[in-house]
């Protein structure tokens, strides 16, 4: 018998890797939301910067070099205040200590290489934590995560730096810019939700653990929020475990 002839079919070309300038505009489209709530944020930081009484160049390079958010509204007031090193850093690990909690989830694992997991530790703040710790986001290239940071800090820095340049023409009278944190909270907040898909008790518990701190230590409720959520986590945690286990 002579053997079967194979024909030798060519295999299906594997898809291409994403490129960097694909990469950056896909970051650039998830981050264009949050960008948008920025920009209220940092004008409102740029005018109070010029309105304290520091150079407008003080509002581009400290959101540059501290990106720190809400600290830096603090720290603003601090610096005109003259206070000493030693409360301005104590004031920071304070106010950003919750950045130690995001790392259990933060995705820095697919972050590649030691400069790219030592920018996107430094660019960690809540939104890219948001942004980057959903559904949508778990298929998420190194590259892609760091533009998405790189972005919004560039919006912050942009932002901030413009409105010190045009602090000057803001009139006192316009209100309603400090409450722009709170709604770009919330809106990540019920992005969040939405993507817990029935798990309705991871906000609960965030819900409890607020109101627990507020009754029992009111002068750190931020600390012993976040204590007291970690720990009903790690408890949540271990309980599902054990019931695997018995299942």
């Amino acid at each position: 018998m002579t053997p079967a002839v194979t024909e030798d079919r060519p295999r299906p070309a594997a898809a291409p890797s994403p490129t960097t300038r694909s990469e950056a505009r896909a970051a650039l489209k998830d981050s264009a939301g949050v960008g948008l709530g920025f920009l209220p944020l940092g004008l409102a930081y740029g005018t109070l910067v010029t309105q304290s009484g520091l150079d407008w160049w003080w509002a581009g390079l400290s959101a540059a070099l501290v990106f720190g958010g809400s600290f830096e509204f603090l720290l603003i007031g601090m610096v005109t205040a003259s206070a000493p090193l030693a409360a301005i850093a104590v004031s920071a690990l304070l106010v950003n200590v919750r950045h130690v909690f995001y790392t259990l989830s933060f995705p820095l694992h697919r972050v590649r290489g030691r400069l790219g997991k030592a920018y996107s530790t430094y660019a960690m703040c809540d939104e890219a934590y948001a942004l980057t710790t959903g559904e949508q986001a778990r298929t998420w290239s190194s590259r892609r995560v760091l533009w998405l940071q790189f972005h919004l800090h560039l919006y912050w820095a942009g932002s901030s730096t413009a409105g010190a340049l045009l602090g000057s023409l803001v009139p006192d009278s316009v209100t309603g810019l400090d409450f722009a944190l709170t709604a770009l909270f919330t809106v990540l907040a019920l992005d969040a939700v939405r993507d817990l898909r029935g798990d309705i008790p991871t906000p609960v518990l965030a819900l409890l653990s607020a109101l627990a701190a507020r009754l029992l230590f009111p002068g750190q409720v931020l600390l012993t929020a976040f204590a007291l959520f970690t720990a009903a986590l790690l408890a949540r945690h271990l309980t599902a475990s054990r019931k695997s286990r018995h299942a």
